[in-house]
Order: structure tokens, then C-alpha cells, then sequence
């Protein structure tokens, strides 16, 4: 299964959750290809320093990433598709007909996924951990299909 997370600017929030989720579907040994893309990305731009920050909590490195804008190309090779926000689903809907959900939406919980952009490494922090928690619920339903 190809996975696509989606946000924003893809230096926050879908950087840390392509990252975290890598390690939670080796763990649970799901066949699963994970990329990460912005709808308003700036092509190459690194993940923000505090999101490389929060990310060493959880042994993951982020500093390897590099931003991409979301093309029909990921669009269509992608299986499923998790954005932040509400906001970001909307915008993909059309083009990913059924296969576009919320984060929390399909991890069976409520609400968005706040941008901790421009805030401090604790703001990326609890970002981070909102995040683990949504993915556990994603990993063990996709394990359970």
C-alpha cells in the first residue's frame, strides 16, 4: 500500500508523520511505501529545525528531508492519502476521489492536526505525540485489512 501524507508546506506535520509512521509500519512489519508531499511546498527546502528537534525523541533523523509539492504523479500512485486538516482535504478531494481522509478521521479520532509552524520545539513536541498516538490507530488499521 502507498501511503501520502499531506500538509501544508511538508517541513512540519507531514514530514513527522511520513517519519514516524516509517517506524511504526517496520515494528508491525506492514507492507506499506511512505512519501510525504505540501500543497504548498517550496521544492527541496529542508524540515524546520525544531521538527528535526522533536523528531530525536523518537530516535528518527529528519535531516535528510526534503520538500515536495503535491503532483498528480503522488496523487495517483498514492493508495491512501492522510492530510492534517480538514482544510487540505478538501482541496484534494476532487482529484483523489476515495482515498483521501484526515489524519484523524481515519485514525477514529477528532479534530485537525494543529501547524505548530513558527512555534517553539515544545509546540512540535506535542505536535509529534498527536501524531504518534493518530498513527498507531492508522498502522493497526491498515494491519488489520
Amino acid at each position: 500500500m502507498n501511503v501520502l501524507f499531506v500538509c501544508t508546506g511538508n517541513t512540519c506535520r507531514s514530514a513527522m508523520a511520513a517519519a514516524l509512521f516509517n517506524k511504526i509500519a517496520v515494528s508491525k512489519n506492514l507492507d506499506v511505501r511512505i512519501e510525504s508531499a505540501g500543497l504548498f511546498a517550496l521544492d527541496g527546502e529542508p524540515a524546520s529545525n525544531e521538527a528535526v528537534i522533536a523528531m530525536k525523541k523518537y530516535d528518527i533523523d529528519l535531516l535528510g528531508h526534503h520538500a515536495q509539492t503535491i503532483n498528480t504523479e503522488l496523487i495517483e500512485k498514492s493508495d491512501l492519502i492522510l492530510t492534517m486538516t480538514n482544510a487540505h482535504k478538501m482541496v484534494l478531494e476532487s482529484a483523489a476521489k476515495g482515498k483521501v481522509y484526515t489524519l484523524c478521521e481515519y485514525a477514529g479520532l477528532d479534530g485537525d492536526i494543529k501547524d505548530p509552524y513558527g512555534g517553539d520545539v515544545a509546540e512540535y513536541e506535542e505536535c509529534a505525540k498527536k501524531l504518534w498516538e493518530a498513527l498507531q490507530k492508522v498502522a493497526d488499521r491498515i494491519g488489520n485489512n
